[in-house]
């Protein structure tokens, strides 16, 4: 699927019927994208030390071209989250003149150990993989492509996972894992397109979540109905699947794709507790 072929799929005459009355684009164009939310979520299969809680945010399909107000209210809200460690799940900038504008949001952030995965459009606007590396590294970040890591923290040991992006890239959990990994207590697995859950072999690799997001929860929805979804998507919209071998968190993402709008899908940045079982 290359380029040209998904701007045609994803910028459909749908999308753009929606939009055409001139209250709901003015909405659609300038209010909506601005309107970021907060979720809140537990992941509820994780052991760690007794009485542990780990705290994560996901960012997601920021698309960033430059930070402004929207992006100045995430970075207050993560401030005071106590987080320890946030994951940013692709798409975070179309073109390799972007990476300013991400390395100046992501200065805004809170300094807490930043792990990364390629989206798409990563891909797509040929954005240099060190440049972008180096960018994350100086945040105190980990581009993670078919790669693997434990972070510790809290008393406990977690693996986190970040495969290459399925449309544009060539994803290979096992070349992720590698051979010879030891078991941590838990596993977060980040994918930037949801359907990759359903090409994932995870036969004796235990996984206690994976995060998602590409879709960004349909962009313009009317009435629960996304007209378009770019391919890599899949059966998948927003939220969580908790059914199969393990549950998934689709985010509806940051920025906007294809379309400058937003409608029945606002933005948001999904935060995460962990709790350990007593």
């Amino acid at each position: 699927m290359n380029r040209r072929r998904f701007l045609t799929v994803a910028g459909t005459g749908a999308a753009a019927t929606v939009l055409s009355a001139g209250g709901t684009a003015s909405y659609a164009r300038w209010v909506a994208p601005e309107r970021v939310g907060f979720t809140r979520h537990r992941v509820r299969r994780f052991v760690a030390e007794p009485g542990a809680t780990l705290r994560f945010a996901q960012l997601s399909d920021l698309h960033l071209r430059e930070p402004g107000a929207m992006h100045e209210a995430i970075a207050a809200e993560l401030a005071g989250a106590e987080l320890d460690f946030l994951l940013i799940t692709g798409d975070s900038v179309d073109d390799g003149n972007a990476l300013p504008a991400l390395a100046d949001f992501l200065a805004m952030l809170p300094p807490v150990p930043k792990y990364a995965i390629l989206g798409n459009w990563e891909h797509w606007g040929d954005v240099g993989r060190r440049e972008l590396a180096r960018t994350y590294d100086r945040a105190d970040g980990r581009l993670l492509v078919n790669d693997s890591l434990v972070h510790q923290a809290r008393g406990a040991s977690v693996r986190i996972t970040g495969l290459d992006d399925l449309v544009a890239g060539a994803p290979d959990l096992a070349d992720a894992l590698g051979p010879g990994r030891i078991q941590e207590e838990g596993h977060i697995l980040l994918a930037h397109c949801p359907a990759q859950r359903d090409a994932l072999e995870l036969a004796g690799t235990s996984v206690d979540c994976i995060l998602s997001g590409h879709t960004h929860g349909g962009q313009i929805r009317l009435l629960g109905w996304s007209p378009a979804l770019p391919p890599g998507s899949g059966r998948y919209v927003s939220g969580w699947y908790p059914e199969g071998p393990a549950p998934m968190y689709v985010s509806r993402g940051i920025g906007t794709s294809v379309i400058p709008a937003r409608l029945g899908a606002p933005p948001e940045v999904a935060l995460f507790e962990w709790p350990a079982r007593a």
